[in-house]
């Protein structure tokens, strides 16, 4: 099939399409079904390629021939806002937005502190800290909450702000800054006063742990800095902004939509309530099943043919995780949330050089979550119908508002 008939085919769809509770969507199944990575335009009035199975996607992921810097100008941003795009265009270079050789250092950097056996050394306290906000809600009289500001919200929260060695006091400030950095329908004008004062804000906390190291991540990393010559103070704004914000904002979504999933699937929540054992897979399948941080985009730095199409350099292409997640060649009855699948074989997490550094940090807080929300709480119930919850549709990353909950 000609290119042209390949962009011609998909007009209709324009990306990132609006994600709604539960399951695919249409405009996800159809262009899976071409078997093609299809060309779709963006809502900045430009189009990029847009790819929708799972071997597709992991290869795109993987392939160093895809690059994450912002920078380039045609690295897909999908923000309505010319001024907001600049804006991402020309924030100072973070991690996440990092290639090659200079990727891999900072990776490794940090990779160390997110290990399985550091992590096993948290998960007491991790359990200290659900105990603490599952006791608050069982004291309220009202046997009532909004789940999100009661524990999927505080619990990452706290966890990323011990990590790092952040004063939780200051937590309400940085998630209403996160928020809007992270959404993409403010203005340009909102966007850059929440990243100023986020910035700002990091930059006196790593000012503070330069003059008086303490014992966290933050703090690990400027003495190592120092060890090999000089710190590098805006490099360690940059981790400290990137870190803070993915530790919280994401899994305190993905404790939300879980525990809607599996409210709204009884059988499901009874089959890891008979057998404690299959939490682990639960938390692997809501994982697969919401593939919150959605999409993933990357752009071209040279000629490259994936899924029968070439790609040209300066190309932006989007893989699509959340459709590689319901890719029914990978996973049987995708729009079926079913905690007995049992497979790690999902990209909620990305793949190849760029998948998430805190994702055993994730599974960790949500198997501890599972394991003590619905032991405690036995008759935890929606407090509302599942279409009236707010779903966020507006942001990077999926997600709910509020969630009302009784028992």
């Amino acid at each position: 099939m000609p290119e042209s008939e390949l962009v011609d085919s998909t007009t209709q769809v324009t990306f990132p399409p609006k994600r709604y509770r539960f399951g695919g969507q249409a405009e996800y199944e159809r262009l899976r079904e071409q078997g093609i990575i299809s060309k779709v335009p963006t809502v900045d009035g430009g189009e990029t390629w847009w790819a929708t199975d799972r071997a597709d996607v992991k290869a795109i992921l993987a392939d160093r021939r895809f690059s994450s810097d912002r920078s380039n100008p045609g690295f897909p941003l999908m923000l309505r806002d010319p001024e907001v795009r600049r804006q991402n265009r020309n924030q100072p270079p973070m991690m996440i937005s990092m290639d090659g050789a200079e990727h891999a250092e900072a990776r490794r950097a940090v990779l160390g502190e997110f290990t399985v056996k550091r992590l096993a050394g948290l998960r007491p306290r991790v359990q200290e800290i659900v105990d603490g906000f599952v006791d608050a809600m069982l004291a309220t009289e009202e046997r009532s909450a909004d789940l999100v500001q009661a524990l999927s919200l505080p619990v990452p929260s706290l966890v990323i702000c011990e990590v790092l060695g952040v004063p939780y006091a200051d937590h309400d400030f940085f998630q209403e800054r996160s928020a809007k950095v992270l959404s993409r329908t403010i203005s340009a004008a909102e966007r850059q006063v929440a990243v100023d004062e986020l910035r700002g804000y990091l930059d006196g906390l790593v000012t503070a742990k330069e003059a008086e190291p303490g014992d966290d991540l933050l703090s690990r990393q400027i003495e190592k800095q120092r060890a090999e010559g000089e710190v590098d103070h805006e490099y360690m704004i940059g981790i400290a902004i990137l870190l803070l914000i993915a530790g919280h904002e994401t899994t305190a979504n993905m404790i939300s939509l879980s525990v809607v999933g599996l409210l709204n699937n009884p059988e499901q929540l009874a089959a890891i309530r008979a057998d404690p054992a299959k939490i682990p897979m639960a938390v692997e399948e809501s994982l697969r099943y919401f593939s919150i941080a959605d999409p993933i985009p990357r752009v071209a730095t040279e000629d490259v043919e994936i899924g029968g199409v070439t790609i040209k350099a300066g190309e932006g292409v989007i893989a699509s995780g959340y459709a590689a997640n319901f890719d029914p060649g990978a996973f049987p009855d995708p729009a079926e949330l079913d905690v007995g699948r049992g497979t790690r074989s999902h990209v909620a997490f990305g793949y190849g050089p760029h998948q998430c550094l805190g994702q055993n940090l994730a599974r960790q807080e949500l198997e501890i979550v599972f394991g003590t929300l619905f032991r405690r709480i036995p008759d935890l119930k929606l407090a509302t119908p599942v279409e009236d919850i707010s779903f966020k549709v507006d942001g990077a990353v999926y997600g709910i508002h509020e969630l009302p909950v009784s028992w």
